[in-house]
C-alpha cells in the first residue's frame, strides 16, 4: 500500500490529522497512552508495540492501530522507525 492509498483510506475512515513520525534507533517509550485514536503505516525501519502484555512487531508496509487512550509501550529497531500516522 502506498502512503497516498493509506491516506485516502484514513480520510474515508474519518481521520483528519496526518503526521510522519520518525523515532531514533533502539529507542523505547515506557507505558503511556495518547488522547487520540491512531492508525499508522510503517514506511521504514521497525517498531514494536506491547499492548495488554502482547508484543507485536511492525515493518515497512505493515499497519498498526491504537484506540484512543489505549495504554501501550513502544520500542524501535536498529534503524529506528518512520511511519505515516492518522489521528482522530
Amino acid at each position: 500500500m502506498t502512503p497516498e492509498e493509506f491516506s485516502s483510506e484514513l480520510r474515508q475512515a474519518g481521520f483528519e490529522q496526518f503526521v510522519v513520525v520518525e523515532r531514533e534507533p533502539r529507542g523505547r517509550l515506557g507505558q503511556h497512552s495518547h488522547p487520540f485514536e491512531s492508525k499508522a503505516l510503517i514506511l521504514s525501519g521497525e517498531i514494536g508495540l506491547v499492548v495488554d502484555g502482547h508484543e507485536s512487531r511492525y515493518r515497512p508496509g505493515d499497519v498498526f492501530h491504537l484506540a484512543n487512550g489505549q495504554i501501550h509501550e513502544e520500542w524501535y529497531g536498529p534503524l529506528g522507525v518512520r511511519y505515516l500516522v492518522g489521528r482522530k
